[in-house]
């Protein structure tokens, strides 16, 4: 099945490593032209150079922000519509894994987290949906996780702002379907990230990082066996993003080898 995205133009939050930057790469391939954005300016140009290997006639543009900033979304919005065009994709993916008990989330964590994970899919929604709608075509893929759906002890505040992230999904979903702009969201499972790697170097641990990846496999009983790899996910996004997900609105997908209790 050959999956295009051909004349498209892609957004990506948190575009510059783990699942975006693999999601970049594979709406690359299809045929979009990519704005990748990210605080870190090293990992995007490093990426970016990635992608115009990949890209051939397509344009690649970069922007370092912080989109749990509402004046700085605004800022990037006008520039990346001002070197790419309108925008037909836009992926909400920026975010971390912040958890822990319940009593030691200050409000200071709890509004970082919101401001980032949600208020960011908001605002970068409510910019991109007129066009999308006065054009009659867009998609809008929201990067959750799958405590969304089955939150647990000690799961805030992430697991609260990604809940809220796929209730914004299924409302967005049911307003923009008439216009043939398309809502849905990909719920990660354990795939291999910066973050792992990072978790890896920093462990005592004298195993190598493929053995480390395993043993997660087997400790969070993964049915399929193995952690996901990122070219997976994106491939799902690709999907969804293309014309051949054109009867999909308002799903939420879980991306996780089978882990998550409820489907």
């Amino acid at each position: 099945m050959d999956v295009r995205l051909d004349g498209k133009v892609a957004l990506i939050t948190g575009g510059s490593l783990g699942l975006g930057r693999a999601m970049a790469l594979r709406f690359a391939e299809a045929g979009a032209s990519i704005a990748i954005v990210a605080r870190g300016k090293e990992a995007l140009e490093n990426t970016a150079k990635e992608l115009r290997e990949i890209a051939g006639g397509n344009k690649i543009a970069t922007y370092a922000c912080n989109v749990a900033d509402a004046s700085e979304i605004q800022l990037m919005h006008a520039e990346i519509t001002k070197q790419l065009g309108p925008i037909d994709i836009l992926v909400n993916n920026a975010g971390t894994s912040q958890r822990g008990p319940f009593l030691e989330v200050s409000d200071e964590l709890w509004q970082n987290d919101l401001d980032l994970k949600l208020f960011a899919a908001i605002r970068l929604s409510r910019l991109l949906l007129p066009g999308m709608q006065k054009r009659k075509w867009g998609r809008i893929i929201n990067v959750l996780n799958t405590a969304a759906k089955a939150p647990g002890a000690e799961g805030a505040p992430t697991a609260v702002s990604r809940a809220a992230g796929m209730a914004l999904t299924k409302v967005l979903a049911g307003e923009a379907a008439k216009h043939n702009v398309l809502v849905n969201a990909l719920l990660v499972g354990l795939i291999d990230s910066n973050q792992h790697q990072i978790k890896h170097k920093n462990s005592s641990s004298s195993s190598s990082y493929e053995s480390f990846l395993d043993d997660m496999a087997v400790t969070q009983n993964i049915p399929m066996g193995r952690v996901g790899r990122p070219e997976e996910f994106a491939d799902t996004a690709c999907f969804l993003a293309s014309d051949l997900a054109s009867y999909l609105s308002g799903v939420a997908i879980n991306v996780d080898g089978g882990r998550s209790p409820v489907v």
